[in-house]
């Protein structure tokens, strides 16, 4: 095990909320044929108080048909990944996410100038559930690739602190999506553990992979924003209630009072797409 797989593999055993647990456990059991592995991670990864919150999971499949069988949704999954679903458990809420395990060792390395992944498990994660010890394996070596993938992309530049490397590839990943975070938020995610992201510096950097390209951020940032409108279509069908997820999150992190009509309901694609230009032309996401 390289050094960067035995800092995650650590980091990834750290038990989670025992409620937490009990959920990705629950989440699991939606794909008896399927599920390989579960992991927490997001901003309410710090929080002790989950009442009220969005708690963020992935779910690594074996395969895509297996999940769903022959139908549209594997078909939705392969094409434009991931699926995401709401999902309630003994009072709490949450989402997730699907990837299969090859799609989510992929989307954590730097064949891929898709940021959402690799730009989301090079911060702290748990793995929360697990089918067996391959796939423990399989979770730890996927998510070991995303933070070189990250500090790659952004380039080294030199006698730049690694933290202030850190920061700057964060800032850069914040500017590919649709987002409603404000821009301070990248800096925030390095300042909430300061220690983690300098333990992880020496191996992260030490496991670049030769020949990865750093740069490529304004083909990054078209194609990023173009998918995310994509995801966004995506979900008026697989996501239950996804226009009202959308407010509620713009509306927490971006200080807006978005309030959702019944046709916006009806036609949630359509209202989806009104929505979004309207809310770049306000600078509510960017």
């Amino acid at each position: 095990m390289s050094p960067i797989e035995q800092l995650v593999a650590e980091e990834l055993a750290i038990p989670a909320d025992p409620r937490v647990t009990d959920m990705a456990v629950a989440i699991a059991a939606r794909y008896p044929n399927a599920a390989r592995s579960v992991l927490f991670y997001g901003s309410c990864l710090r929080e002790s108080q989950l009442e009220g919150l969005m708690l963020d999971f992935y779910l690594i499949v074996s395969d895509y048909d297996a999940a769903y069988g022959h139908g549209w949704l594997a078909r939705a999954n392969r094409l434009i990944p991931p699926n995401v679903f709401p999902f309630e458990h003994r009072g709490l809420i949450a989402k997730y996410a699907v990837l299969s395990e090859a799609d989510f060792h992929r989307l954590n390395g730097p064949e891929t100038r898709n940021v959402s992944v690799w730009a989301r498990f090079a911060q702290p994660a748990r793995l929360v559930w697990t089918a067996d010890d391959a796939a423990q394996g399989h979770a730890v070596a996927a998510v070991a690739r995303a933070a070189p993938t990250l500090l790659a992309a952004a380039g080294g530049i030199d006698g730049e602190a690694p933290l202030d490397w850190w920061r700057r590839a964060f800032a850069l990943t914040y500017s590919v999506e649709l987002r409603a975070e404000r821009k301070s938020r990248s800096n925030s995610v390095v300042e909430a553990d300061t220690a983690r992201y300098q333990r992880f510096s020496t191996a992260a950097m030490a496991a670049i992979a030769e020949g990865a390209q750093s740069g490529l951020w304004g083909r990054r940032r078209i194609e990023g924003k173009l998918l995310s409108v994509a995801r966004l279509a995506k979900a008026a069908f697989t996501y239950a209630g996804g226009i009202d997820y959308l407010a509620w999150k713009i509306n927490r992190h971006a200080g807006t009072q978005i309030e959702i009509k019944p046709w916006q309901r009806k036609w949630p694609l359509v209202a989806a797409l009104v929505l979004v230009p309207k809310l770049l032309a306000k600078g509510a996401v960017r």
